[in-house]
């Protein structure tokens, strides 16, 4: 199951519901038809949940029972497509709902009320989100979550809305549409309070700080095996010299401080330079070893 739909099913199983929630199902998946003088309104969507909900919402605040119905997709992937069908009181339900200006195109952005309501904008959030959200897997790494609006102005003032919960929204044309969006990872499980989906703000942080561990871990891991790969070429790269000096002008022209540093590497390839420092008869810095060895290399390279 995608990230997505276990954010609408935990939306979906929550207990209070508002008209604004329906309101926001409504603009986002809805269309009218006028057939024989009768106006009738449907309802779209691929989640057999969420068509249950919208048959739940419009049966228990306008106590009228609606038709669901689906048909089969014909394309590869063959979703079913699942319409609520209103063809009793939809004029009325518009009306009350603010909503009959919007399908007529004269006003297609979040009505006032919503914008001014924080309880009625966290309803509609809800509802937005169920019509037409998604939101990235959180292990993917790459935060975002997005919603849909046919309309530019809706999606503007669903920005607006997000903003005015402090959540930095923003908004890009699409093909058909446009769509506003959150990209920082806090603002989404912000967003996931907002709405109620608590589970789902756990899971996300859970899956980003574990992520951000890994990362963390695999860092200190790349940052150490460059630092012993520095390391071992620097220390074969003495032992090199340290082999030519002994071979031609021989240990005993070393002075005897810097000999004990070329005996230890020699005799201990893989060792740090603190731990050379700690095999010196008299105590030394690790700056101090790594100078003595830089002067071994030096002679080395005139002879």
């Amino acid at each position: 199951m995608s990230f997505t739909r276990k954010v609408k099913e935990e939306i979906l199983n929550l207990q209070a519901s508002d008209k604004s929630e329906l309101s926001a199902i409504i603009k986002m998946s809805g269309s009218l038809s006028l057939a024989s003088q009768t106006l009738s309104l449907s309802i779209t969507t691929e989640n057999a949940k969420i068509a249950r909900h919208i048959y739940a919402l419009t049966e228990a605040i306008y106590h009228t029972a609606p038709e669901v119905r689906y048909h089969q997709k014909t394309n590869l992937r063959k979703n079913r497509v699942y319409t609520v069908f209103l063809s009793q009181h939809v004029a009325e339900i518009l009306s009350d709902l603010q909503l009959a200006d919007s399908f007529f195109g004269h006003a297609t952005g979040i009505e006032q009320h919503i914008l001014d309501d924080d309880e009625a904008g966290r309803f509609y959030l809800r509802g937005v989100f169920l019509a037409a959200g998604t939101v990235r897997d959180p292990e993917s790494g790459k935060y975002q979550l997005e919603i849909f609006s046919v309309y530019q102005d809706h999606a503007e003032d669903l920005a607006n809305l997000l903003r005015k919960f402090m959540l930095d929204a923003k908004v890009i044309k699409r093909k058909n549409g446009a769509v506003t969006y959150l990209q920082k990872a806090e603002d989404i499980m912000d967003f996931f309070i907002l709405v109620g989906a608590m589970k789902a703000k756990q899971a996300f942080e859970e899956t980003k700080l574990l992520r951000e561990t890994r990362n963390d871990l695999n860092r200190a891991n790349n940052a150490e095996m460059a630092n012993i790969a520095k390391t071992v070429t620097a220390s074969m790269k003495t032992i090199s010299n340290i082999t030519k000096i002994k071979e031609t002008i021989g240990f005993d022209a070393l002075p005897s401080e810097l000999r004990q540093v070329a005996q230890i590497r020699l005799e201990h390839p893989d060792y740090s330079l603190q731990e050379i420092a700690d095999r010196l008869d008299t105590p030394l810095s690790k700056s101090g070893v790594n100078h003595r060895l830089r002067k071994i290399n030096s002679i080395a390279a005139d002879l």
